[in-house]
């Protein structure tokens, strides 16, 4: 498959992946508004739900995608343990910043995953893909308000969570390359990385004794919906409807992009979240939130037109300048 067709396709499914996933943070922040359902609790029945849905599906149609390598199931459980944290991470980040904010927060990831790519798994880092990091950063600090001194003294556990969350992503799609670059099946990846995260929230909630912000303090607070047979409905909508599309379509672009790039096309899910939040929980962006929001969908253009002509230079033998 020639390059232009491989980046064609990356840049699809990542788009159509920020799409799914922008609806992610409405789901979540309608759950802890309306139910008070904490953050760990929640990520840990969503990544269970994602599991159990999945497995149901290869159950019936792709069998095959079941197996894996022995030798891979380690890699596969440390990969399950970053899930686990960058969910816990972005839950409680949504709980604390509202839907927006927190989705935002989570893209300062682009600059993590560039230059990680670049250190880790050797991937390019040229001009082109740092300017893009670049709006994509000033973009995020304008969306978070982060340049208001107020915010920090504020909401300081709720910023620092949400560049946590950034962070989280940022190493949760590093290993999604590698994962590809091991020959692993991006949905088997999938399966079994919510299937261990599950496992690891669990401990989370069980062991933390009260001490982990959005935990559980006893076992029972684990059937925190008891009833409310509505709100299990929307949890379970949330996990196999756009998270398992989302991550799923994430882990299929990063077969076809670098990470750094993936990530960067990704940082458009903002943009969407901003206009669900503002129609669905009347969350609003000021102009100069607004402004965030173009200059990470100008980053992404940009990238796109770039990545476009490396392709063509690479194959006329005029190599673009990078780190």
């Amino acid at each position: 498959m020639n390059t232009r067709s491989n980046l064609a396709r990356g840049y699809t499914f990542a788009l159509i992946s920020a799409v799914f996933l922008s609806t992610t943070a409405i789901f979540i922040r309608h759950l802890t508004l309306t139910y008070d359902l904490p953050a760990i609790i929640l990520a840990f029945w969503r990544d269970l739900f994602v599991f159990l849905t999945l497995l149901l599906i290869l159950v019936l149609g792709r069998r095959s995608l079941l197996r894996v390598d022995r030798t891979q199931l380690r890699y596969l459980m440390l990969y399950g343990l970053v899930l686990s944290l960058f969910n816990a991470l972005w839950t409680l980040s949504v709980s604390l910043n509202g839907a927006a904010v927190a989705t935002v927060l989570a893209y300062c990831s682009a600059g993590f995953t560039a230059l990680l790519g670049w250190w880790l798994l050797k991937e390019r880092l040229g001009w082109g893909k740092l300017l893009a990091v670049g709006l994509s950063l000033a973009g995020c600090v304008l969306v978070s308000g982060a340049l208001d001194p107020a915010a920090w003294r504020l909401n300081l556990p709720g910023i620092t969570t949400g560049i946590l969350s950034g962070l989280g992503y940022a190493v949760y799609t590093l290993m999604g390359r590698s994962a590809s670059q091991r020959g692993l099946n991006p949905w088997t990846t999938l399966l079994y990385t919510f299937g261990c995260a599950a496992v690891f929230l669990l401990v989370f909630n069980l062991l933390s004794g009260g001490h982990l912000p959005g935990a559980a303090i006893h076992a029972e607070d684990l059937l925190w919906l008891g009833k409310a047979w509505a709100g299990w409905g929307i949890l379970v909508l949330l996990a196999a409807g756009p998270t398992l599309a989302g991550f799923g379509l994430y882990n299929v672009s990063l077969t076809h992009l670098p990470s750094s790039v993936a990530n960067l096309v990704v940082t458009l899910e903002p943009a969407f979240t901003a206009a669900f939040a503002y129609y669905l929980l009347g969350e609003t962006l000021t102009w100069i939130q607004a402004a965030g929001s173009l200059l990470i969908l100008g980053g992404v253009i940009f990238l796109r037109f770039y990545e476009g002509w490396s392709a063509g230079a690479e194959r006329s033998g005029a190599e673009p300048a990078a780190l």
